[in-house]
């Protein structure tokens, strides 16, 4: 309390009690796939086509990631954080060879086979590039103090450093040697040459390195245009402590979808059969469970007509989630790389449309029955009683009217429980919760009492009201909609004395109108008249 000391005016500012819920971003997507450069397992953000060409290059032949941001920001998407996983090699189909030969619209440099590996303490470094003074590798002390296994790793070509690395011996870590520089480097491989239990910090030293070979007789066969590196399940799952693969993406609290087209791109060349598909959309799945704020957006097999793809969900994949949604069939659209039509999963175009769904809409609205911006055509024409058999499992179906174009035609996700059928549903709860979430963190440390629960049971009854009247929950009365109780009922002593209060929140969101039903009837006009 202020002191009032002498007589005179004073003027205080005063806090209202009322702290507005702002209502928290859904249409932030990630995208998990392969690219011809850019970093590899950091996530990225992008906000337009440009920004993605910029960091991780064009359309690439034969892969779908480019193709999947492109159709997401075409389809009114404005932001998305990739993740690059795998790299790009120069050789054999699926032998990821250590050169760092670089896609362009799909054509590949010359590959150049590493040099020979020289010992640098328990492990083995070589050049995969070549200088143009000649490399070499010094190993000198970390800046400050640290763990003994932390050192620096100083790529030079010349007298001149050109790359330069902060890692660590031990094998695990973030910041692991081995995984740094696959990662981050583009001129040196370094192999483990010791048991893991036997990996120590190598000598302050400087090691010369033998230039790569660019003998094309001594390089292995190519099979045609560059090939991006063969991932396999462990390499999109990744680890959340070494921030790969999916894991990568449990940092980044925006992310509200998630795509990984690339994977069925590994399919088609044979790379991975359809239990590994199943393994990875598994692990895609288990993460957003896990985050429970975002969902996954499962492409189906390519090739598969509606009795497959009804036999593919039920029998092959037999996912119940209601964090995925899975849309069928592909797409068909132009591919500037080729200057050619091409079929790509349907996924990045979707995620376009939730986030134009959300924008001009709002997130309670069903993202379907809206037009698929840049497919010109389908891989399987749909018809009415097809989509009756793969409505009821879950998959919503793409659909070609005349007159109308191309449109998503299903809301469902992939949930056998019927308060979770729809998809507007689960991703309007994962907008509360986080709203709700974001917009109470106040609450934390402040006197348990009447006032406080009154002051939460206001705030978020405000913020409630503004979406009933937006048109987000059913209801003629904001009663009918939902109700807040924070009292001495949610609050007993017992509770209270463990430094908790609890809040209970009902909502009645709309569900979408799925099935329209016009009754017709004849009658004769004079019929149900009496006659004076």
């Amino acid at each position: 309390m202020p002191s009032y000391l002498s007589p005179g005016v004073y003027v205080e500012e005063v806090a209202s009690g009322s702290r507005p819920i702002e209502g928290v971003g859904t249409s932030v997507a990630a995208f998990v796939g392969l690219a011809p450069n850019g970093p590899l397992n950091e996530p990225t953000l992008v906000t337009n086509w440009s920004q993605y060409v910029a960091s991780f290059g064009e359309f690439t032949d034969g892969y779908y990631l480019a193709h999947a941001v492109y159709g997401f920001f075409n389809n009114g998407g404005s932001a998305a954080y990739v993740v690059r996983v795998g790299g790009v090699v120069g050789g054999v189909s699926g032998v990821a060879t250590a050169a760092p030969a670089a896609l362009a619209g799909g054509n590949v440099r010359a590959a150049l086979l590493p040099g020979e590996a020289k010992e640098l303490g328990t492990f083995k470094v070589s050049a995969i590039a070549a200088g143009q003074s000649g490399l070499s590798v010094e190993v000198v002390d970390a800046e400050g103090d640290g763990p003994a296994d932390r050192f620096r790793l100083v790529v030079k070509d010349g007298d001149k450093s050109v790359e330069t690395f902060d890692v660590s011996a031990k094998k695990g870590g973030r910041n692991y040697v081995v995984t740094q520089v696959k990662e981050r480097s583009k001129l040196i491989s370094i192999q483990e040459a010791a048991p893991a239990a036997q990996l120590v910090r190598p000598e302050n030293q400087t090691v010369a390195l033998p230039a790569p070979s660019a003998d094309p007789a001594s390089a292995p066969v190519p099979t045609g245009t560059g090939e991006v590196e063969q991932v396999g399940v462990r390499e999109y799952v990744g680890d959340s402590a070494d921030r790969t693969g999916f894991g990568g993406l449990e940092a980044v609290d925006e992310v509200s979808m998630v795509s990984v087209p690339d994977l069925m791109a590994a399919y088609q060349r044979g790379a991975i059969d359809l239990e590994s598909v199943k393994a990875v959309q598994l692990a895609l799945i288990a993460h957003c469970e896990l985050m429970g704020d975002r969902l996954a957006i499962i492409d189906p097999p390519p090739g598969l007509n509606a009795r497959q793809i009804s036999v593919w969900r039920q029998e092959t994949a037999g996912y119940d989630s209601k964090y995925a949604a899975l849309y069928y069939p592909w797409i068909k659209v132009f591919d500037p790389a080729s200057a050619q039509t091409r079929m790509i999963p349907p996924s990045g175009h979707v995620a376009g449309i939730w986030a134009r769904n959300d924008a001009e809409r709002g997130v309670h609205k069903a993202p379907a029955n809206e037009v698929v911006r840049g497919a010109v055509d389908l891989e399987m024409q749909i018809t009415r009683g097809e989509q009756d058999l793969l409505n009821p499992l879950g998959i919503n179906c793409i659909r070609a009217f005349p007159g109308r174009g191309i449109r998503i035609w299903g809301a469902r996700t992939l949930s056998s429980d019927p308060a979770w059928r729809y998809l507007n549903v689960r991703r309007y709860f994962n907008y509360l919760e986080e709203s709700i979430l974001t917009g109470t963190q106040w609450v934390v440390f402040e006197p348990n009492d009447q006032a406080l629960w009154a002051r939460i049971r206001r705030n978020i009854s405000a913020f409630l009201v503004t979406e009933w009247r937006s048109g987000a929950l059913f209801g003629a009365t904001p009663d009918d909609a939902y109700y807040v109780k924070c009292d001495g009922e949610t609050n007993p002593p017992e509770s209270v004395d463990l430094g908790r209060v609890i809040c209970e929140i009902g909502v009645s969101p709309v569900k979408p109108a799925e099935f329209v039903i016009f009754r017709l009837a004849q009658f004769s006009s004079g019929a149900g008249e009496l006659e004076e």
